[in-house]
């Protein structure tokens, strides 16, 4: 089946083959959340993105062979409901930005930094930090060596916009600065966008759209 990205809770997940990834997309909870498991397909360890809600979906979705490890985009929430019943059951490391984990119930296993890497078998994951959602959001960048990267965005961008400053226009320069110089300048229009929430999108759909988003302040 083509991937298109579009889940909803309840239903089923959605799964992005990729030559070296399967990328598997469900929504959970109250809030529409997006959590995402990466497939390594040349070692079959597994890696989870916001254990955001309903664990038992997530569990089904991870399967017997576990996950090796489950990143946190951000400290808000709803990103985190399912993450300390998900750590029991697997054992996984946890990874979140290292200006957010304190905002983490579950400890934090390895803290993350601008540009540090995170592996899912023989697949890198680049971590990009962005600050105005939150102060420690991170973004990750699989580049694919076999085509256009792939970019999870966690609640930093979306199609339509960045994410939520709460209308402090510093915390809305900032996060629009960092999305700017840290994505849309260094990934090219083919990449492929997969949000904490809602549909997927591209950068080459969003980039027409900076000086509105700039001129609107949201």
């Amino acid at each position: 089946m083509t991937y298109s990205g579009a889940v909803k809770v309840g239903g089923p997940a959605e799964v992005h083959e990729l030559t070296d990834l399967m990328i598997s997309k469900v929504a959970v909870g109250a809030m529409n959340n997006n959590a995402y498991l990466l497939r390594c397909r040349a070692t079959g360890e597994q890696l989870l993105i916001d254990a955001a809600a309903e664990p038992g979906t997530l569990l089904r979705l991870i399967g017997d062979d576990g996950i090796a490890s489950v990143v946190t985009t951000h400290r808000h929430g709803d990103h985190w409901q399912a993450l300390d019943e998900v750590v029991a059951a697997t054992g996984a490391r946890t990874y979140a930005g290292r200006y957010d984990a304190e905002g983490i119930p579950v400890p934090t296993d390895v803290l993350v930094d601008d540009d540090d890497t995170v592996r899912v078998g023989r697949v890198t994951l680049t971590a990009r930090h962005l600050v105005g959602h939150t102060p420690g959001s991170i973004a990750l960048v699989y580049d694919d060596p076999h085509g256009a990267p792939h970019l999870f965005t966690g609640d930093c961008l979306f199609p339509g916009g960045v994410g939520n400053t709460h209308k402090d226009p510093d915390a809305f320069a900032s996060l629009l600065h960092d999305v700017e110089t840290k994505l849309f300048d260094q990934l090219p229009d083919e990449t492929w966008v997969y949000p904490g929430h809602g549909h997927d999108t591209t950068l080459g759909d969003e980039r027409p759209q900076l000086p509105l988003w700039r001129a609107r302040g949201w």
